[in-house]
C-alpha cells in the first residue's frame, strides 16, 4: 500500500507572527486533499474561499476561532500583525462568515459586558425586577435568567451603548460550527485544540511519524461526523445540567458498520443513566443502563450497575435472570468479579443454590507502624522505611510494568494500520480501546513478545528508550521511567513474569493497565530461583483495596509473582 507523503513539519515557526494562520491553512488543506467528500457545499466554499480573503482577515477570524465562544467585543480583537481591526472584519462580514450585529442572548450579554456596563444597560429590567441597583452580576443573572427574556440586538438591550462603548460593537463569527467540523475531521477528536501546533513546535509534545496510508481518516461518511457531533453536543448538554430523559430522545443511532461510534454511543448512554440515577430517576436510569450494555462494544460496568439497581428496586427474579446470563458468558474480569459477588445475594434471596466457583485466597499482607508524618504520602513513607542500599524500594504504581509493555511493543502499539493513524499528532493509535485492536496486531503483539522467550527483550526494550525518548505514547510516562529504574527492572524482573503481566494487559488493555502496586523493592541476589523483587500495594488506615487492585494480585498470586499488600497505622503522639 503506498503511503501518504508527508511534510517535515506540519508546524509552523513561531518566529512567524501569522504561525496559527499557517496551521489553520495546514489544515484546511488536509481536509480538502483528505475528506472532501464529507464536506457539505457551504463548507467546501468556506475551505475553498479561506484563501481569497486579505491575510488580516483570514488572520482575524483564525484567532476568533481559536477563542472560547462566538461572540466578541471587538475591543478585545486587537492583534499587532493585524492592524485595523474593522478593516480586517470588513470581509468576512461581507462574506457572511461574521455577523455584525447580532442578538445577544442574556447569557452572552452577561459574559460579554462587564458589571457596571451590565447595570446601565439593563437599568429597566432591574427596577421592574426590583433589585437593588447594586446589585451584583450573580444575583442579576439569577433573577433575569427566570424570566426567559428573548435574545436582543446590543442596542435594543442598551439604546446608549453606542456612546457608552466608543463606538465599540459584538460581533458573532457564524462560521464556528464549521471549524469545529474541521478540527474534529482532521484530529478524529474533539479533545485535541488547535494549540497541539503550538505545544509541538515548542517541544512540549512530540509525536511518533507514523507512515500514513492512503485513506486513513477517522470518518468514512459523512453520517459518521454528524452522529460524532450530536453525541458530543449531547454530552457538553448533560455535563451542564440538563435532565437525562430530556436528551434521551435526541440520541442518534450510530452507524450499523462503525463499532467505536457505537461505543462512543454507549459510554453516553451510561453518564446519563448515572445522572438519572442520582437524581433518583430509577426507571429512566434502568433504560438508559440496558441501552449502553446492548450492542457492539457494550458497557460492562452498565450491565453491572443495572443489575445493582434491580437488587436495590426488589426486583431479583429478574436481576437474578440477567445476571446468570452474564455468568455464563461473562469474559471479562471486571464483570465475573462483580457477578460474583452479586449473584450469591440473588439466589439467597431466591432461595437457590450460588454458583460453583473457587474462593479467592487472600492476598499476602504484612502491617507497619509508622511515625504519622503530613510531609510525605503513606506510600512515600513506607517506600522510605523499607529501602535500604541494596534492596530499594521505588514508587512505580501503574508506570513500571505499563511503560516496560509500551516500549517492548511499540512496533505494535504504532504500526500503520488503517484508520490507527491519520494526521501528525496522535499520542496512540484512534483504535486503542476498540475491542478488535489486539486482533487486528496480534502477529505484531506476538513478534514483540516473543523477544520475552529469546531473551532479547532487554536490547528492544533499551532501544525504544533511547530512540523514542519523550514521544507521546499511551503506556510510556517518561517523568516516572527514569533510566535507572528500566535497568533494575530489567535485571530483577524475569521475563516469564513480565510475559504473563503483558498478556494481562493486552486482553483488556483500558481496564488493566490501572491498579497496579505502588511500590517495587529490588533484591540482592539470594537463593538460587528466589525472585529479586516484590511488589508492595500500600494501605494507610481506613483505606482499602479497589477490584482492579484485587484482580491483578489475584492474578499475581496465581502466577507466582510476587506482591504484598502493606497495611499502615500511624504511631500515636505528634507528628513527625
Amino acid at each position: 500500500m503506498n503511503s501518504i507523503p508527508r511534510p517535515a513539519s506540519a508546524t509552523a515557526s513561531l518566529d512567524d507572527p501569522f504561525y496559527y494562520l499557517a496551521n489553520f491553512r495546514f489544515v484546511l488543506g488536509w481536509v480538502r486533499e483528505h475528506h472532501a467528500d464529507l464536506l457539505s457545499a457551504e463548507e467546501h466554499a468556506f475551505v475553498t474561499g479561506f484563501d481569497s480573503l486579505p491575510q488580516p482577515s483570514q488572520a482575524l477570524l483564525v484567532r476568533m476561532v481559536m477563542r472560547k465562544g462566538d461572540h466578541f467585543r471587538t475591543a478585545k480583537l486587537h492583534y499587532a500583525e493585524i492592524g485595523d481591526t474593522q478593516r480586517a472584519l470588513a470581509p468576512l462580514v461581507e462574506a457572511g462568515w461574521v455577523e455584525a450585529d447580532p442578538a445577544l442572548p442574556l447569557d452572552e450579554l452577561f459574559r460579554l459586558l462587564r458589571l457596571d456596563e451590565l447595570r446601565r444597560a439593563l437599568a429597566g429590567d432591574i427596577d421592574a425586577a426590583g433589585l437593588s441597583p447594586k446589585a451584583s452580576k450573580s444575583a442579576l443573572g439569577e433573577v433575569l435568567r427566570a424570566q426567559q427574556i428573548q435574545a436582543k440586538r446590543l442596542d435594543e438591550w442598551w439604546p446608549e451603548a453606542g456612546d457608552a462603548l466608543g463606538g465599540e460593537r459584538i460581533v458573532r463569527l457564524t462560521v464556528m460550527s464549521w471549524c469545529e467540523r474541521l478540527r474534529l475531521m482532521f484530529f478524529g477528536n474533539l479533545r485535541q485544540v488547535w494549540a497541539e501546533f503550538v505545544l509541538t513546535e515548542l517541544g512540549v509534545q512530540r509525536f511518533e511519524r507514523v507512515t500514513l496510508t492512503p485513506g486513513a481518516r477517522a470518518f468514512q461518511r459523512r453520517e459518521e461526523v454528524d452522529t460524532y457531533l450530536t453525541l458530543h453536543a449531547l454530552r457538553e448538554r448533560l455535563e451542564q445540567g440538563e435532565a437525562p430523559e430530556w436528551l434521551e430522545p435526541e440520541i442518534p443511532r450510530a452507524p450499523d458498520d462503525n463499532a467505536w461510534l457505537a461505543q462512543r454511543r454507549g459510554r453516553l448512554l451510561f453518564r446519563m443513566g448515572q445522572a438519572a440515577e442520582r437524581g433518583g430517576q430509577k426507571e429512566v436510569a434502568l433504560r438508559l443502563y440496558a441501552a449502553s450494555g446492548d450492542g457492539p462494544g457494550a458497557q460492562t460496568e452498565a450491565r453491572i450497575r443495572r443489575l445493582r439497581l434491580l437488587e436495590r428496586l426488589g426486583e431479583h427474579r429478574l436481576a437474578h435472570a440477567l445476571a446468570a446470563q452474564a455468568w455464563a458468558s461473562a469474559t471479562c474480569e471486571q464483570e465475573t468479579q462483580a457477578l460474583a459477588r452479586l449473584l450469591p445475594r440473588l439466589c439467597r434471596r431466591l432461595g437457590l443454590a450460588p454458583p460453583a466457583r473457587e474462593p479467592d485466597e487472600p492476598p499476602s499482607r504484612f502491617d507497619l507502624c509508622l511515625p504519622r508524618t503530613d510531609a510525605v504520602s503513606v506510600e512515600q513513607a513506607v517506600a522510605e522505611h523499607l529501602s535500604r542500599p541494596e534492596a530499594p524500594v521505588r514508587y512505580v504504581e501503574n508506570v513500571l510494568l505499563t511503560g516496560v509493555f509500551g516500549l517492548l511493543c511499540w512496533p505494535a502499539l504504532f504500526a500503520p494500520l488503517p484508520g490507527a493513524f491519520f494526521h501528525p499528532f496522535h499520542s496512540g493509535p484512534a483504535d486503542l480501546y476498540r475491542d478488535d485492536f489486539v486482533a487486528r496486531r496480534r502477529e505484531r503483539f506476538d513478534a514483540c513478545l516473543a523477544r520475552l522467550d529469546e531473551g532479547t527483550h532487554g536490547e528492544a526494550i533499551r532501544h525504544a528508550w533511547q530512540h523514542k525518548r519523550g514521544l507521546a505514547s499511551p503506556f510510556v510516562f517518561w517523568e516516572g521511567l527514569d533510566e535507572g529504574l528500566l535497568e533494575q527492572a530489567l535485571d530483577c524482573i524475569p521475563a516469564t513474569h513480565l510475559r504473563v503481566c503483558f498478556e494481562r494487559l493486552l486482553a483488556d488493555l483500558k481496564a488493566n493497565r490501572a491498579g497496579l502496586p505502588d511500590l517495587i523493592q529490588f533484591l540482592p541476589p539470594g537463593t538460587e530461583g528466589e525472585p529479586r523483587y516484590r511488589l508492595i500495594e500500600v494501605k494507610g488506615p481506613g483505606d482499602r483495596l479497589q477490584d482492579n487492585q484485587r484482580r491483578w494480585l489475584a492474578f499475581f498470586q496465581r502466577h507466582g509473582i510476587p506482591a504484598t499488600v502493606c497495611h499502615v497505622t500511624w504511631q500515636p503522639g505528634e507528628m513527625a
